[in-house]
């Protein structure tokens, strides 16, 4: 298969379409195009005209987390999320300063760690990391 790999082409309808089919949550439509629009970087993949994957991360230069990393379940295990978080991974390096050194996160869904940890991410807590935390907040209407 011919996989068509973009860059910072991810807009509301394909990320909305992309998270309903690994069935999670989605955001309001205002709140995702915020969010979309503050993306570092991001990378779709398509089928021909079909968004099958997509990946982006958002930083500020020395800190970076990897959000949204879907690949459709019936393409999954082609190596298409390999190529997004290889993608996302070789663009923050690419844009880093000369001497410098990032921290590249993310919160993996369960079950899935030993997918990052193949693409060279370590499980935290570690010996230089304590355990990863995370705050939800709801503001009612």
């Amino acid at each position: 298969m011919n996989f068509a790999f973009k860059e910072n082409q991810l807009n509301y309808e394909t990320y909305y379409t992309l998270r309903k089919s690994v069935e999670w949550n989605n955001w309001s439509r205002e709140q995702a195009e915020i969010a979309l629009g503050n993306s570092y970087y991001t990378v779709t993949v398509f089928d021909n005209t079909v968004a099958i994957g997509m990946g982006r991360v958002v930083g500020d230069g020395i800190y970076f987390m990897i959000m949204d990393i879907v690949v459709k379940p019936e393409y999954q295990r082609m190596g298409i999320g390999s190529t997004i978080i290889h993608m996302l991974l070789e663009h923050i390096e690419k844009n880093m300063c000369v001497g410098s050194r990032v921290s590249v996160q993310l919160i993996s869904e369960p079950d899935k760690e030993q997918f990052y940890i193949k693409q060279g991410f370590k499980l935290i807590p570690h010996e230089y990391c304590g355990p990863a935390l995370r705050k939800v907040i709801y503001k009612k209407g």
